[in-house]
């Protein structure tokens, strides 16, 4: 049966109230209903959500319920967490869940077999990271020289860099005191050059981090520092001694690249880029914050993944979070969603989430291979408060454009005092309620004018422990997949980054814009760089 969320009752609703939702207040929301912010908040372990703020009434709300309802996610999550192929382009299953499940997690008895010995192959892979990681942090793991690392450099990217580097960053209370991460991505010869001017190549271990061993700005990377270990250590094919570590689902093209056997950190080949983190990609994770604190993570991650696939729609976290979503971008018209985090150490969480969001949700093709008549994933974009509201808050209190905006803070910050916390959480509160309460303007102050009305949620972690923050990630992960589900695409292919990538090989390959198959601008471009050399 074909799938259209356009063709549903609850669209067509949806549709109608939308023509008379900017006319309704948010605070009068609260007015008609006194039990607003506890019908409209809920919890999953120590996350709290308040999305009373939004311009939700009550009778859409329940309008955008009926739309979960009326869509497959129910068959499609239950498909996703059985192990069925539901990335069709690409045709894999897709079981990042599965790297943080338990045995016995698979209720459907057709599918438990399979599920624990995919639990059980997940435990076999992470023992390994288990080992490299403790090895390291107890100075037992040695460069060439004898002398214990003291400094990791993971090469990748995407998936392989923002994942890692966003989880060592927000979890740097739980550091190594003794051991420095570093993470390189970008093909900017700057930022490798830079980084290894600052290390020492006896002290220093290269994670190459790379679902296949093939990508082209990981591998041009990794030539940079193996030309580094001869030039400094006299160090031959580096990556075949014990400076180098391969993370990958290859193990054939990484020994083929020459690390060693004992080297490669393996994870399944079902395992998405962007929802790699849990797997053996997040060995620099588990070095910096010790295997344990690892593991903790990934239970937090597993309490989301559990709360899911049991609560009821309308106590179901990522359920509320992706139909508020679907609400201001398909039928308010918000072209983009705003996520702010007051918590300096959450400063890579928007640039995480764009991977997480506009690679998964970024599509016009539906399941059955039709153009989609809707809009899809929203433009993601946000930077950290209080240095938001001195910059791009002035748009939200008073433009003319809506944007939603996901207000993420912690109720207890151990890294912090009373005084500067108070404050942070003062603001974060102040910001939200002035956003929907808005103000009137003075008598011939109309540039004073604050319209109000506009949405936010409110997300509370009690703090930032490894738990909270797998918690926390796998919630946006499964709210993506949500909106994946009703807006009838596949959210876990990315062949939009494909074309891009061909162009630029073609063209380095003819080494020469003038012979390559390229637009007229293009070719212009290119001359004006090779007459500047």
């Amino acid at each position: 049966m074909t799938y259209s969320p356009t063709a549903t009752t609850a669209w067509k609703t949806l549709q109608h109230q939308a023509e008379s939702a900017n006319a309704e207040r948010i605070t009068e929301f609260f007015t008609e209903n006194p039990n607003r912010t506890h019908e409209m908040s809920v919890e999953c372990g120590q996350l709290h959500l308040d999305f009373s703020k939004n311009l939700v009434s009550d009778k859409t709300w329940q309008a955008l319920l009926a739309l979960a309802d009326q869509s497959p996610l129910d068959s499609f999550r239950a498909a996703m967490f059985s192990g069925e192929t539901i990335n069709t382009t690409e045709n894999r299953a897709v079981l990042h869940a599965a790297l943080r499940a338990e045995i016995g997690d698979q209720k459907v008895a057709a599918a438990e077999e399979e599920s624990d010995q995919r639990v059980r192959l997940v435990k076999q892979q992470l023992s390994q990271v288990k080992l490299v990681s403790e090895k390291i942090r107890n100075g037992d793991w040695v460069g060439s020289t004898g002398k214990a690392i003291t400094d990791v450099i993971n090469i990748g990217i995407g998936g392989s860099d923002l994942g890692p580097k966003l989880a060592c960053s927000a979890l740097q209370e739980f550091a190594h005191p003794n051991i420095n991460l570093h993470f390189i991505s970008n093909v900017d010869g700057a930022e490798i050059l830079s980084t290894l001017k600052k290390l020492d190549p006896e002290t220093t271990l290269v994670a190459l981090a790379s679902k296949t061993f093939t990508t082209q700005e990981t591998l041009l990377n990794a030539k940079t520092t193996l030309n580094w270990f001869a030039k400094e250590l006299g160090l031959n094919d580096a990556q075949t001694s014990s400076h180098f570590v391969g993370l990958t689902a290859s193990r054939e093209n990484a020994l083929a690249y020459g690390i060693p056997n004992e080297q490669i950190l393996e994870f399944a080949e079902w395992v998405g880029g962007r929802y790699s983190l849990w797997s053996s990609i997040g060995l620099s994770i588990a070095i910096s914050i010790g295997y344990d604190q690892f593991e903790e993570m990934l239970a937090g991650a597993r309490e989301v993944d559990i709360h899911f696939q049991s609560a009821p729609a309308e106590k179901n976290m990522p359920v509320i979070m992706a139909l508020l979503g679907i609400w201001y971008n398909n039928f308010l018209n918000a072209q983009t969603n705003a996520v702010i985090p007051y918590c300096e150490r959450l400063l890579l969480l928007p640039s995480y989430l764009q991977q997480l969001d506009m690679e998964s949700n970024g599509k016009s093709t539906t399941l059955d291979g039709q153009q989609v008549d809707y809009d899809t994933g929203a433009i993601l974009w946000g930077q950290t408060g209080t240095n938001g509201q001195h910059a791009f808050f002035q748009l939200l209190h008073q433009g003319t454009r809506l944007a939603p905006v996901d207000f993420i803070a912690l109720a207890v910050d151990k890294m912090s005092n009373e005084e500067h916390h108070r404050v942070l959480l003062g603001n974060m509160l102040a910001q939200s309620s002035a956003l929907m309460c808005g103000q009137e303007a003075p008598a011939g102050e109309q540039h004073r004018y604050y319209p109000g009305n506009k949405p936010s949620n409110v997300l509370l972690l009690k703090e930032l422990s490894p738990k909270n923050f797998g918690s926390l990630i796998a919630l946006y992960e499964h709210k993506v997949f949500v909106q994946g589900c009703i807006w009838n695409i596949n959210s876990f292919d990315q062949w939009g980054v494909e074309l891009g990538k061909k162009m630029a090989n073609h063209l380095l390959a003819e080494n020469s814009a003038q012979t390559a198959d390229l637009d007229v601008s293009t070719k212009a471009l290119f001359a004006y760089i090779e007459s500047c050399q």
